[in-house]
């Protein structure tokens, strides 16, 4: 790791991000958003020729463009502090996340990963293992985390606010998978529905990880047991397109979880709703610079994203950019996970420790229990439903 007091940029080098891909781009805007850090290397492609074509979209030297991620972390790892790159981006298919995490891991290199965090369990338990045994920095991309109305509602909840949280129902709702667009060489739905590459979950593991995880961030409920049913749809599909599960929590409250890709009209409607003893809310993606706060026989609230606003808290300012009116939405969001664990880079290069769990931006930790979470439900659904246990031995308290 960097050593020393940091006065310039973080060097980012991008794992993924080729031709045709979307999460690629995401991350390498997200990344460089807040002036921050800049790519400078990259293994774009599994293939040397397109990795090398790709380097002019990223405005990386031709000299950086590896044939591979091995290629690139053996080679910059040589350099001296200051000119190799500080941090790897994983953006590729599921099945990579854990090789190339690792590896990065092991070279020395801090690591911002994109979700699920593996292809199963025993993997996300082993690269946890590696990230605890290492002084790295380690951030999974769940960006919803990152808007400011979530981080505005955590710290409502997670004062009080709320009163005790007794239930908790998480939706994401898309349509885009209503035909089998896998069957059309469409890139991004042939990955995500093929088992070798997206792991025992089709739609579970792409989209309902996140709105769990969503459920889990802004509440800091601890599961106890969980039940669900999945569901393929479109015939000829290999994996989930549709799935609702039930979570018991260890304080009694219950919680659901529904997902699908097969809504029609549905785009990324990823919606929660929480309901506690002194008061509810709920936020939506889609609108995600409005919180709705209702308590009962008082007109409801609605809390827009204004960082100069006197209702808005600590957390929720700080995850903001702009004026209010000014919608800041899924590229800052990614961002403010950025920015968390550059904070978190920055002071490893100083030599200070770092928070390992519960840390503002998801972790590794939270990588596990989201394997663990997708592990579950699978098992519950083959076995028509089944009550399953949930809390994972390294879930975030």
């Amino acid at each position: 790791m960097t050593n020393g007091p940091l006065n310039r940029k973080l060097k980012m080098g991008l794992v993924g991000g080729g031709p045709g891909s979307f999460i690629g781009r995401v991350h390498s805007i997200a990344a460089c958003l807040d002036n921050r850090a800049t790519v400078v290397a990259g293994a774009f492609s599994s293939s040397a020729e397109k990795s090398l074509a790709a380097a002019p979209d990223y405005d990386v030297a031709p000299d950086r463009a590896y044939p591979s991620y091995q290629a690139m972390f053996e080679a910059e790892a040589k350099k001296p502090v200051g000119e190799r790159i500080d941090f790897v981006s994983v953006t590729t298919p599921n099945s990579t996340h854990f090789e190339i995490a690792k590896a990065a891991m092991q070279s020395g290199f801090h690591v911002v990963c994109d979700k699920p965090m593996t292809f199963d369990l025993a993997q996300a338990e082993e690269l946890a293992n590696v990230v605890d045994g290492s002084k790295g920095v380690f951030a999974l991309t769940h960006n919803y985390t990152g808007y400011p109305l979530v981080r505005q509602a955590r710290e409502m909840i997670l004062s009080g606010e709320m009163g005790e949280i007794q239930a908790v129902r998480a939706f994401y709702i898309q349509g885009w998978l209503r035909t089998r667009l896998e069957s059309q060489d469409q890139k991004q739905a042939a990955w995500r529905t093929d088992p070798s590459k997206s792991g025992a979950a089709g739609c579970f593991g792409d989209i309902a990880t996140h709105a769990y995880n969503l459920g889990r961030y802004m509440t800091g409920l601890l599961p106890a047991e969980i039940s669900c049913h999945l569901k393929i749809f479109e015939p000829g599909r290999k994996l989930d397109d549709y799935g609702t599960a039930i979570v018991r929590y260890q304080n009694g409250g219950l919680g659901t979880v529904t997902a699908s890709q097969i809504s029609h009209g549905r785009e990324n409607d990823l919606f929660i709703e929480i309901d506690g003893t002194k008061g509810a809310l709920s936020w939506r993606q889609e609108e995600p610079n409005v919180l709705v706060v209702r308590q009962n026989g008082q007109p409801h609230r609605l809390y827009t994203r204004d960082p100069n606003a006197p209702f808005m808290n600590a957390s929720g300012r700080a995850a903001c950019r702009l004026p209010s009116g000014h919608p800041e939405a899924f590229f800052e969001a990614f961002a403010n996970i950025y920015a968390s664990a550059y904070d978190a880079m920055v002071d490893v290069a100083q030599g200070k420790s770092v928070e390992r769990i519960n840390t503002v931006y998801p972790n590794v930790h939270d990588g596990v229990e989201g394997m663990y979470f997708i592990q579950q439900c699978v098992a519950s659904s083959a076995q028509n439903g089944a009550w399953l246990p949930m809390q994972h031995p390294r879930a975030r308290s």
